[in-house]
C-alpha cells in the first residue's frame, strides 16, 4: 500500500484529460497534476529544450513526494522518454505506447492518420510504435500546430476552430483513413470539431483511457494501492494564470477547481 499521490504532467491544460480517466477508473487515489501552460506548446520548441522543461517538470513533481509519473503529452514522449527513464528511478507510464496500439486495433482498412505538434510528428515516434505492432499500416501524418492555442484558449467548438480543422485535416481525409490518432492530450478537446470535418466514417483514438488502464494495471501489479478509508486529495498546479486553468480546467473535468496554484517552473 503506497498512500502518496500520482504525478501527472503536460504542457498545459491537455493533460487534464488523461487525469480525468485516472480519476474514474481509479476513484481512491491522490493526484497532483502540473500544466506548463507559461511556456506551452511544446509541440514548436526544439528536442533540447522539450528534453530541459521535461526534467523541470518531473523534478517539481518529485518535490511533492508522488509514487508514480504519468507523461501526459505526447511531444514530452517522443523527445524525452528514453533521457526520463535513464535519470529517474520511479515508475513512468507515457502516452504513446497505448495510443499506437488502440489505433492497430481499431483499423480495419489499415490506414491510420496521425496529427500531433511539429515536434512529436517529426520525431516519427507514432509511426516506429504502430509499424512494430503492425508492419502492413498505411500511416499517413500531419503536424497541427495551431490546434494546442486553440484549447488553451478555450476555442474547441468555433467557426475559428473548424476552419483550421479543415486546413489540416481534409488532406488526411483524402487518404481514406479509418482511423485518426489524436497525438496531444489536447486534441480530444477539440473531438467534435475534429469529427465533424472528418465524418461518421473515421475513429478518432485518444489515449487518455488507454493510459489510465495501464496506470491502474501497474499500480496494481506494484502493490502502489492507496489506503480506501483515506479519502483522495487533488492538487493542481500551472505556470501561468490560475484563473485561466481554473475556468478551463473546471470545463475538462466537469467539477470546480478551487485550489490551482501558480509555480515558478524554472526553478526546478
Amino acid at each position: 500500500m503506497d498512500n502518496r499521490p500520482i504525478g501527472v504532467f503536460d504542457s498545459g491544460l491537455g493533460g487534464l484529460t488523461v487525469l480525468k480517466e485516472i480519476k474514474n477508473l481509479l476513484p481512491r487515489e491522490s493526484i497532483v497534476y502540473f500544466g506548463d501552460s507559461g511556456r506551452a506548446p511544446y509541440g514548436s520548441k526544439s528536442k533540447e529544450t522539450v528534453v530541459k522543461y521535461t526534467f523541470q517538470d518531473i523534478r517539481f513533481l518529485l518535490n511533492q513526494d508522488i509514487k508514480m509519473i504519468v507523461i501526459a503529452c505526447n511531444t514530452a514522449s517522443a523527445c524525452s522518454l528514453d533521457q526520463v527513464k535513464h535519470n529517474f528511478d520511479i515508475p513512468i507510464v507515457e502516452v504513446v505506447g497505448p495510443g499506437a496500439a488502440t489505433a492497430v486495433r481499431e483499423t480495419v482498412n489499415k490506414k491510420i492518420g496521425v496529427i500531433g505538434t511539429v515536434a512529436t510528428v517529426t520525431s516519427g515516434v507514432y509511426e516506429k510504435a504502430i509499424l512494430r505492432l503492425d508492419p502492413e499500416v498505411e500511416i499517413h501524418q500531419k503536424a497541427c500546430p495551431l490546434f494546442v492555442p486553440l484549447v488553451e484558449e478555450g476555442w474547441w467548438e468555433n467557426d475559428i476552430a473548424f476552419r483550421i480543422a479543415e486546413e489540416y485535416l481534409l488532406p488526411l481525409k483524402e487518404k481514406n483513413i479509418d482511423t485518426l490518432v489524436l497525438g496531444c492530450t489536447h486534441y480530444p478537446l477539440l473531438y467534435n470539431t475534429i469529427s465533424k470535418v472528418m465524418g461518421d466514417g473515421v475513429k478518432l483514438v485518444s489515449s487518455a483511457l488507454e493510459v489510465a488502464k495501464v496506470v491502474k494495471e501497474m499500480i496494481n501489479e506494484s502493490n502502489l494501492e492507496r489506503d480506501e478509508k483515506i479519502e483522495p486529495v487533488y492538487r493542481y498546479y500551472t505556470s501561468d494564470s490560475v484563473y485561466k486553468f481554473e475556468s478551463l480546467g473546471n470545463s475538462i473535468l466537469n467539477h470546480e477547481i478551487h485550489s490551482a496554484e501558480k509555480i515558478d517552473i524554472e526553478r526546478y
